[in-house]
């Protein structure tokens, strides 16, 4: 189940509270989601501000600390390690000294925080340098792992770390020129009217070819860095080992950032037949508001039982997905389903 960062922050508040927080997080989601904000909002609130600069307004109201980046938090008791070099790798040197910065003593009641941007960066040597401080860390020691693709993580890693998996923030700015394009088709499909066999597998259509299109763009970009990394590293390593490695992991990679995209795509589906459900029942709030008149038009010509079987036809793509059935296959199903 994913979260929103701030249901994600009230359970680790939560937690912090009752005195048992763990000791390492994997934070995960897609681009937007909020991740290293999260982070940065996990910092802040094991090692609050005790400078005087939080207090009472004119009011008398206790005033909302200001929250900072992880950028403006770096110090002393919070070590950020970030993926460098044209590489873009985390590497055994970084992680190793991450794990001596948390040996180092702090003030009492401090918190020795460390974040990992981009923890699926790492790699089997960096992952394993730190291994034991993931199973058997110091005292008062919290590790934020923040990965767009934790798939790509050890089992070691991910078995010791408790998942925060965010959501997408629909219509925030964030949705990218393929969720954009996705609204677009659904908008054409609405004025067809949503029970249309010819409407719903056109709308299959232009969902399958934004994931081609945007599977293609991620495939040419990571083969343009394995063949940079090729050129550099291919007269320095002693056998052709990395580099097969390299590529397995460039292989992965696509593969995984295609699946992020793939749901996102799918989380748009969701909030807009969403968006129609509240239309039917009333309710203000929408994920989608830009597309307002829309769904109200949707919701106006359908039963709430009938919208809620088209819904349950997108929740099962998602579960569909998750086995080995082939995908154009359940994105026929689902479609026809949810919009035929």
């Amino acid at each position: 189940m994913a979260y929103t960062a701030d249901k994600a922050f009230g359970l680790i508040e939560a937690a912090h509270d009752r005195g048992r927080l763990a000791h390492a997080f994997l934070i995960t989601g897609p681009a937007g989601s909020g991740k290293a904000s999260l982070a940065a909002r996990i910092v802040q609130m094991v090692n609050p501000a005790d400078d005087g600069s939080v207090g009472s307004n004119l009011f008398g109201e206790a005033e909302v600390p200001e929250e900072k980046s992880l950028d403006e938090l770096e110090g002393d008791l919070l070590r950020v390690v970030r993926p460098r070099s044209k590489s873009r790798r985390i590497t055994v040197d970084d992680m190793r000294g991450l794990e001596k910065s948390f040996h180092v003593a702090s003030a009492p009641g401090k918190w020795k925080v460390g974040v990992v941007l981009g923890a699926d960066r790492m790699g089997a040597g960096a992952e394993n340098a730190f291994l034991k401080t993931l199973e058997e860390p110091p005292p008062e020691c919290l590790l934020l792992l923040v990965s767009d693709a934790p798939e790509l993580l050890l089992p070691t890693v991910l078995s010791r770390c408790v998942k925060l998996p965010l959501m997408a923030l629909p219509d925030q700015g964030v949705l990218g020129e393929a969720s954009l394009e996705l609204l677009s088709a659904l908008a054409s499909m609405a004025k067809q009217g949503i029970g249309s066999m010819q409407a719903a597998l056109t709308l299959r259509a232009s969902f399958s070819a934004i994931l081609a299109r945007k599977k293609s763009e991620i495939s040419k970009c990571n083969d343009a860095a394995f063949k940079e990394e090729s050129k550099k590293y291919k007269n320095t390593t002693d056998s052709g080992d990395w580099l097969k490695n390299r590529e397995k992991y460039y292989l992965a990679l696509t593969e995984s950032e295609y699946l992020n995209d793939r749901e996102r795509l799918i989380e748009t589906l969701v909030c807009w037949v969403g968006d129609v459900v509240r239309q039917k029942c009333s309710v203000e709030q929408l994920d989608f508001p830009s597309e307002r008149d829309i769904t109200a038009s949707v919701a106006s010509s359908h039963t709430i039982n009938d919208l809620l079987h088209r819904m349950e036809g997108i929740e099962q793509l998602r579960a569909n997905l998750e086995t080995n059935v082939q995908e154009q296959l359940a994105l026929e199903v689902a479609f026809l389903t949810a919009f035929g």
